[in-house]
């Protein structure tokens, strides 16, 4: 069993999420946004279980910055061209994926 989570190293959420699973002893494969975002498969899947508009943070620095309140835009594209615009941590389980700190999701998972 192995979950993915990405997320940045300074975002709270995605520190709390990672040490949830590692006091767990689950092993967990981290992708820094900053370094490596979605590929296009990844984030294809995960839009099979939750809309983009879960996925983009419209609070975020990138997101005010770049003044996307003010336009129309395809969330998708804008998600594959800056991973920073999405919220975290996305965690991934095979077919599953959540949005945030979702402790009581994540023991769902482990206990099936």
């Amino acid at each position: 069993m192995v979950i993915q989570i990405f997320g940045t190293p300074k975002c709270k959420e995605t520190r709390k999420a990672e040490r949830f699973f590692k006091e767990r002893r689950i092993q967990i494969q981290m992708i820094d946004l900053r370094e490596k975002g979605l590929s296009p498969g990844e984030l294809r899947k995960i839009l099979q279980v939750m809309p983009p508009e879960e996925l983009i943070d419209n609070e975020s620095k990138p997101f005010q910055k770049r003044g996307l309140q003010y336009m129309k835009f395809d969330i998708e594209e804008e998600l594959l061209e800056d991973p920073m615009l999405l919220k975290t941590p996305i965690v991934r389980f095979g077919h599953k994926a959540t949005v945030g700190y979702e402790p009581d999701i994540w023991k769902d998972w482990l206990s099936e």
